[in-house]
């Protein structure tokens, strides 16, 4: 029935402003503001709107992930732009230094890491096949 749909992702902010300049300045996307919130387009073509909600309430599971061709290039970068990311404890592989988990080199998933947005919204980078 909806195979054929358009179909979109979104989840809530709780700073429209904060919330752009993360998303075009740090993670260097392509935002658009409308009257309805934000925007953007990924790479795959997926379309992502962010909106503003007073009594926002960041889920505690990843929102979003950008599948990246390497991970530590990118990382890297992202660390430049300003961007921390995160330390979990109880994961499958330990994560080095820079918070990536390593996970292909134990067989247990992709290397990923994961950092918030200024609303607390939890997003990855993640590599899943060495490169």
């Amino acid at each position: 029935m909806l195979k054929d749909a358009n179909t979109f992702s979104g989840f809530s902010i709780d700073d429209t402003k904060a919330a752009k300049e993360f998303y075009n300045d740090k993670l260097g996307l392509d935002v658009h503001e409308d009257r309805m919130g934000l925007n953007f387009t990924t790479a795959s073509g997926a379309n992502i709107f962010l909106y503003q909600k007073t009594d926002h309430k960041p889920a505690e599971y990843t929102v979003l992930n950008f599948v990246v061709k390497d991970i530590n290039s990118t990382v890297d970068g992202l660390m430049e732009a300003g961007v921390k990311f995160e330390h979990y404890d109880k994961l499958p592989a330990p994560q080095d230094d820079h918070e990536i988990l390593r996970g292909l080199s134990v067989n247990q998933g992709p290397d990923i890491a994961w950092f918030k947005d200024p609303a607390g919204n939890i997003l990855s980078v993640l590599q899943d096949k060495a490169h």
